[in-house]
């Protein structure tokens, strides 16, 4: 490879080479500062006076010039010719000056070795063998006219084998420096990535992080904090206002931090969350690292656990419970029947009935959930099945009940278990009638379907003009057997939800702002539903 083709390794040989012409406008001024001061006696006793005075001219206007035009050189081969051009001018300096006893020959020895800080291998080399044989030969040559100068060779063989000696132990060094740069560059490039890698990991993780200093300060807020929290970005906000329940058990846990936090909700219907704090010590700065788990599906697993122990449980002594139920049921109609009871007795009778009934249709519906198959998902247009569907239901619906549709434009299409579909529209349209009733002189019940214009998914809302939900009773609304109704069981709402979630849709309550409620079927898209 030739020297031309050779790039200049980096940034810090550019340094260099910029170190090295500033030492070479050092060398060359001050020896032109020697030739021009008063020393007219000391010139003359040099081997050629002339000579010297016009190279330490010359050697110091070449390197004004390099200074001036070389400042970012591309190649090496650059550098070759600026080391070749100083020890050629250098070893006429030596000639000029009468060999060793000039002192040239060290400054010789100077520039090889920076030389082969920049130039590697042959090249480097090539400079201390060209500066070694210019001092022998200008040392013979200056010898043929000056016969003392004979006495020189061993301090001139020396030179040039220290000029050999300086180069090799220069690129040995050089070598060693640059794997320890390359290694350190590895190195650096490894923490790099580990560190983007440890950033991807802390954002895209689940788990909610935060880091915050002594005034609550938000210090580093994952993508997981944010969103449970329900904030879009808390990095440099102060926390307070934004969560005070977090910062209240934050306080709690610093006075007493054996105890365990309570969890709490960021958010009104918000998720429910597992607060854990760990105090960190940088120098006199007292931070807090904070953990926060979502907790509500671990929670909703246990719910579903405890479900199905209830379920089997139930079904296992099911017989043992519905013959006894089916005897009093039975003997409270008998009763109620009997011409010799009277008013009072009738209502008791009633009662009872009445509850047996209650009862027998919680032991269905646990059956159910213990029992419930798998979904099984098909493609359905849900503008023809909503029509069938309230069709249906209008021609079995009681006196004092509508039903109204209202579909957009186009196709929606869905995937859904239709069998599934029917049992949960079924249910919820059933709970708006009753409620609707309540509160006006018949029930009605909206259902509107329309594609989400931002996510692009089908939604079914089913709204009610009935007193609605209160705002205390939102956190429970799809608890199992959570009821507000004497006769109600609890289970219709959760079994709701749960058909959706098989289905991969998904089942939320909106308030109405004119009264009433709304429930929100959000579909999965027919390509999504894996």
């Amino acid at each position: 490879m030739s020297a031309d083709a050779l790039p200049l390794r980096g940034e810090q040989g550019r340094r260099i080479l910029q170190l090295y012409q500033l030492y070479r406008l050092v060398i060359s001024s001050a020896l032109a500062l020697l030739v021009f001061s008063d020393m007219h006696d000391e010139l003359l006793q040099l081997a050629n006076p002339e000579l010297f005075r016009n190279g330490s001219w010359l050697y110091l206007a070449l390197n004004c010039l390099t200074l001036a035009l070389v400042r970012r050189p591309t190649h090496l081969a650059q550098v070759f010719a600026l080391a070749l051009v100083d020890v050629t001018l250098l070893s006429a300096l030596f000639y000029a000056g009468g060999g060793t006893p000039s002192g040239i020959g060290n400054l010789l020895i100077v520039a090889v070795a920076i030389a082969n800080i920049l130039l590697r291998g042959r090249i480097g080399l090539l400079i201390a063998a060209l500066a070694a044989i210019g001092m022998i030969f200008l040392t013979f040559y200056l010898s043929l006219n000056r016969p003392a100068a004979s006495a020189q060779y061993v301090q001139v063989g020396a030179l040039g084998a220290l000029c050999f000696a300086a180069a090799l132990f220069v690129q040995g060094l050089t070598r060693r420096l640059q794997a320890s740069e390359s290694l350190a560059e590895q190195r650096a490039a490894d923490v790099a990535n580990l560190e983007a890698l440890n950033a991807l990991i802390l954002q895209r993780m689940r788990t909610g992080i935060l880091v915050l200093d002594e005034q609550h300060r938000v210090l580093l807020a994952n993508q997981g904090a944010n969103h449970l929290l329900g904030h879009a970005e808390l990095t440099g906000k102060i926390l307070d206002p934004h969560c005070p329940d977090l910062i209240k058990r934050m306080q709690a846990w610093s006075h007493n931090p054996s105890l365990r936090p309570g969890s709490l909700q960021a958010a009104p219907h918000g998720r429910v969350l597992q607060p854990s704090f760990i105090a960190l010590q940088r120098g006199e700065q007292r931070h807090t690292l904070v953990f926060l788990d979502d907790i509500s599906q671990i929670a909703q697993q246990a719910q579903q656990l405890k479900l199905a122990s209830l379920g089997r449980l139930t079904a296992g002594i099911a017989h043992e419970i519905r013959n006894p139920l089916g005897a009093i049921s039975h003997a409270a109609q008998l009763l109620q029947e009997s011409e010799e009871l009277h008013g009072p007795d009738k209502r008791l009778a009633q009662i009872i009935q009445d509850h047996s009934r209650r009862m027998d249709l919680v032991i269905e519906n646990v059956l159910q959930l213990s029992r419930r198959r798998q979904a099984e998902p098909q493609l359905l247009d849900l503008k023809y099945w909503l029509h069938r569907f309230a069709s249906e239901f209008r021609s079995s619906a009681k006196a004092g009940q509508t039903l109204h549709l209202e579909t957009s434009g186009g196709s929606i299409q869905t995937r859904m278990d239709p069998h599934q579909l029917n049992q949960v529209l079924s249910n919820l349209v059933e709970n708006g009638l009753r409620y609707s009733a309540k509160q006006n002189p018949q029930g009605q019940v909206w259902l509107k379907l329309f594609r989400d214009q931002d996510s692009d998914l089908p939604i079914l809302e089913i709204l009610d003009d009935g007193p609605g939900v209160a705002e205390e009773q939102l956190p429970h609304l799809f608890e199992p057997f959570y009821t507000t109704e004497n006769k109600g069981t609890g289970l219709g709402l959760y079994i709701s939800r749960e058909l959706c979630e098989s289905n991969q849709a998904r089942l939320d309550y909106k308030l109405r702002e004119a009264g009433g409620s709304c429930l929100r079927i959000t579909f999965a898209h027919p390509r999504k539903l894996s």
